[in-house]
């Protein structure tokens, strides 16, 4: 039976894939702070010590790197978390991953991408515009030079229930149902992802021992307010309390976003028996498990 650990299993996407593992696989999970699995592991991957032993004791077939600082805002303030985390965190995973000859999944973003072209192929050139994007890069490119077996598997706006964490969808509801009016950019667009659909895909990716870089993202391009409508409409919310500003009118974000960093899922697509999800489908797929997840 392969066995995969999973570093930040109680994350969202990390939470995701412990949850549909299932029985075929032995998934090590680990965890920073708190740990929703009672088997979990205590790991900092900043701890380069600590990460090289509980690796090599665990000794997995293949490692899941999830763990990260995804607050855009707040790596764009605290540069020396992100880097600690995104950058630090991810090279001392690859290189006790490569001392131990084991295969590793580092999960990427569009935010690479400076957002001037939209729909990015795996071949088109990174050029972030904020800090996050940047040690995201950073970390590709640790993982790349090295390991020998790798995925770098770049995703766009993850989203699902979790029991703690909140993210885009989750907060449009949230407001919603509380009949709050809220504010969303209309001229940002990307590849919303499901963490369930993803986890899903990143396991079969696995199970058929992909390699090399992937988009990995849901399958609909879209902007941030048509997502935010079609989020109310598939929760019979009221969509009349979202009010359509531009990027330049929200004043709350620190960091620049890319205005259209959507990701091309053509290459990966052609190999996978698992179908990356639309829009509806997965909101769907959200509406129906809501009171399995939460």
């Amino acid at each position: 039976m392969r066995r995969i650990l999973v570093t930040g299993a109680s994350g969202l996407l990390g939470s995701k894939i412990m949850a549909f593992a299932g029985n075929n696989l032995n998934v090590i999970a680990t965890h920073r702070r708190f740990s929703l699995s009672p088997n979990s592991v205590k790991l900092d991957v900043t701890d380069k010590a600590d990460t090289l032993q509980i690796i090599q004791e665990t000794n997995p077939d293949v490692v899941v790197h999830t763990a990260a600082e995804t607050n855009v805002d707040k790596c764009e303030i605290e540069k020396e978390l992100a880097l600690k985390t995104n950058v630090e965190g991810t090279t001392n995973v690859a290189k006790a991953c490569a001392k131990i000859k084991v295969k590793l999944v580092y999960i990427s973003t569009d935010y690479i991408f400076d957002g001037k072209k939209g729909l990015y192929t795996e071949d088109d050139k990174p050029n972030p515009i904020n800090y996050y994007g940047l040690t995201k890069l950073k970390g590709e490119e640790f993982v790349r030079k090295l390991c020998e077996d790798y995925v770098i598997a770049r995703t766009s706006v993850l989203y699902g229930w979790h029991p703690s964490k909140t993210n885009f969808v989750t907060w449009i509801i949230e407001c919603l149902r509380h009949r709050k009016s809220i504010n969303v950019v209309y001229d940002h667009y990307n590849s919303p992802t499901l963490a369930d659909n993803l986890a899903e895909v990143l396991l079969e990716a696995v199970d058929m021992d992909f390699k090399g870089i992937y988009n990995i993202a849901g399958s609909q391009r879209i902007n941030r307010y048509d997502f935010a409508v079609k989020i109310a409409r598939n929760f019979g919310l009221d969509s009349s309390l979202i009010r359509p500003i531009k990027m330049e009118e929200l004043k709350v974000w620190k960091a620049k976003r890319p205005p259209d960093s959507s990701l091309c899922i053509d290459k990966v697509s052609k190999h996978l028996k698992t179908k990356l999800l639309d829009i509806d489908d997965s909101l769907r797929l959200m509406k129906k498990t809501e009171k399995k997840f939460r």
